[in-house]
């Protein structure tokens, strides 16, 4: 089918499992919510409420593995924290 329609497949040789790590890691994070379990009456009211799950708490809220597997609201909190305190030494000294 592919090929019928001049299109390339983007899945890896087997056994190479990070090109759904994303994806997965997403709906493994998703399901426990339930917004894609539940029966919406329109594609808008999913899109919202997909989109709103995405930006409050998603991308805020998970652990990152390059910020030191804290969320970006933690990391922003800790590091406005640093900032604070080498001020206030730096104010002193």
């Amino acid at each position: 089918m592919l090929k019928t329609h001049e299109m390339l497949s983007s899945v890896s040789r087997k056994g190479n499992y990070w090109d759904n790590a994303v994806a997965e890691s997403f709906f493994a994070a998703s399901k426990p919510r339930g917004s894609f379990f539940s029966n919406y009456t329109n594609r808008e009211n999913a899109t919202r409420d997909i989109m709103d799950y995405i930006e409050m708490f998603y991308n805020s809220n998970r652990r990152h593995s390059y910020l030191g597997y804290v969320s970006p609201k933690e990391f922003e909190k800790l590091w406005l924290l640093k900032k604070t305190c080498l001020t206030k030494v730096s104010i002193f000294t």
